[in-house]
């Protein structure tokens, strides 16, 4: 029996899906608007200056919009929070360098989306570290794998 401040097992595995959902959903939105749109993606890459932005414009949407899924869904959840963490260090270091900024507002603006990527690297370490949970494709699989017939 659990007291009434220790979570069920069961409330914590829909509290790890939400958290992965939430983790997620924002990198399948602008992955998708990106390759929807990937010649206005690549002109804003190399506005930052960054080289062959047409190419790492395919790269880095898709990167986004597949790690997105792949965390929404917990299928191979840990290696994609390894990817997410790279796609988001890179992405912070283009787009999100505040310190260049003169302008007052214009700063605040991109430092407050710095530490907000701060935080979804947050999220991603805490995802490798405690796994996808009980909701997720890793699991149905590993299930699936362990009650095949030998």
């Amino acid at each position: 029996m659990t007291s009434p401040s220790t979570p069920s097992v069961k409330s914590d595995d829909v509290i790890v899906l939400l958290g992965r959902v939430a983790l997620g959903a924002i990198f399948v939105k602008s992955g998708l608007q990106k390759l929807m749109a990937l010649s206005a993606f690549a002109a804003s890459l190399a506005s930052r200056g960054v080289p062959q932005s047409s190419m790492l414009a395919v790269i880095g949407a898709t990167v986004e919009f597949v790690g997105g899924i792949m965390i929404v869904t917990g299928f191979r959840a840990r290696p994609a929070s390894l990817l997410m963490i790279l796609f988001v260090i890179v992405a912070t270091g283009i787009s999100h360098r505040y310190w260049e900024y003169a302008d007052t507002a214009a700063r605040r603006a991109q430092e407050s989306q710095f530490f907000k990527n701060l935080s979804i690297l947050g999220g991603f370490l805490l995802l490798y570290v405690c796994g996808p949970g009980r909701f997720s494709l890793d699991t149905l699989l590993r299930r699936r794998t362990d009650d095949a017939p030998q």
